[in-house]
């Protein structure tokens, strides 16, 4: 599979970066967790506990334009959301949305966790809904589809 380089940038508006939990600004932590809340709480009518323990250990892969969060990711280690290393918390602002700001996040999301974790795989627990896009990109389905939160999700894997 062909995936853009991280340098490559489809939206040349866009600056990205990642960092670990405790690089992370005040502000950059609050539109992030601000985004999140938009997104899977609000947007979506769904009430669970966001904050899981597990973003002081993430890297945290953010896109930005004028200020704003417009596109956002963790990546995890492998042994903590699962024995492979995990994406997670994959969002693009509304406002930004149809830009392909998505895919671009989850390629470098992939390559993120390829060069730091060489060897491992990755898995998702991706929305059941996003299970097509996730497999353009690389994921295929293992396992049967589940509920969590009240929204069917099904375990995806991207081999190494």
């Amino acid at each position: 599979m062909l995936m853009a380089p991280v340098g490559t940038n489809t939206d040349m508006s866009c600056r990205w970066n990642t960092v670990a939990f405790d690089d992370l600004s005040n502000n950059e932590l609050y539109q992030i967790m601000r985004l999140r809340q938009d997104i899977f709480i609000i947007e979506q009518n769904c009430f669970y506990s966001d904050l899981d323990g597990l973003d002081q250990t993430a890297r945290h892969m953010l896109a930005w334009e004028d200020g704003a969060l417009l596109a956002y990711l963790r990546a995890l280690p492998p042994g903590c959301s699962y024995p492979q290393s995990s994406l997670g918390r994959i969002a693009v602002a509304d406002l930004a949305r149809g830009r392909q700001l998505g895919r671009e996040l989850v390629q470098r999301g992939i390559t993120h966790n390829l060069q730091h974790w060489p060897g491992s795989d990755i898995q998702i627990g991706a929305q059941a809904h996003l299970s097509q896009f996730y497999s353009s990109l690389g994921f295929k389905t293992v396992g049967q589809e589940y509920i969590e939160d009240g929204i069917p999700h099904c375990h995806m894997l991207f081999r190494a």
